[in-house]
């Protein structure tokens, strides 16, 4: 049995990182891990753009807008939902979570989801550089997804 598998080499790919403004300290480190993984990855500094919104709930419609174009062959969604006292955190974090899904399911690029919900600035620090970064691992999925998809 044949099996095909990606994995996270960017040599050749255009890659654009999508992060909201909203919490930035911990997505800004998410950024900077994503961006060290695209490099490491051989991914050139010229085919790396970063587009911010303003929060979690707009990036989807960028996302979208990004894959439409045709031009790149990966997309690294960054983004923090901290938990408030509203019902807020829950529509957010589940409207980002499947407009992202289901652009990924209808495009035809590598997707790497990124976007922690957390209870506390405390799991996000942890989450976002100081014990893990998932910016890092959003990278390598978002690779290693657009490597299988042109493989398939």
């Amino acid at each position: 049995m044949r099996e095909l598998r990606g994995r996270p080499q960017g040599t050749g790919f255009r890659v654009a990182i999508v992060a909201s403004r909203y919490n930035e300290m911990l997505v800004r480190q998410m950024i900077d891990g994503a961006h060290d993984t695209l490099l490491e990855a051989g991914v050139k500094e010229e085919d790396i753009v970063l587009v911010r919104v303003p929060g979690a709930f707009e990036l989807p419609a960028a996302a979208r807008r990004l894959a439409d174009t045709g031009q790149l062959h990966a997309i690294v969604v960054l983004g923090v939902v901290l938990r408030g006292e509203t019902y807020h955190f829950e529509v957010v974090a589940q409207s980002c979570a499947q407009g992202i899904q289901q652009i990924a399911l209808g495009a035809k690029v590598g997707f790497g989801f990124g976007v922690l919900t957390v209870d506390t600035i405390e799991q996000g620090l942890a989450r976002a550089g100081l014990k893990e970064n998932k910016g890092k691992e959003a990278a390598e999925t978002a690779l290693e997804m657009a490597r299988l998809l042109t493989t398939i």
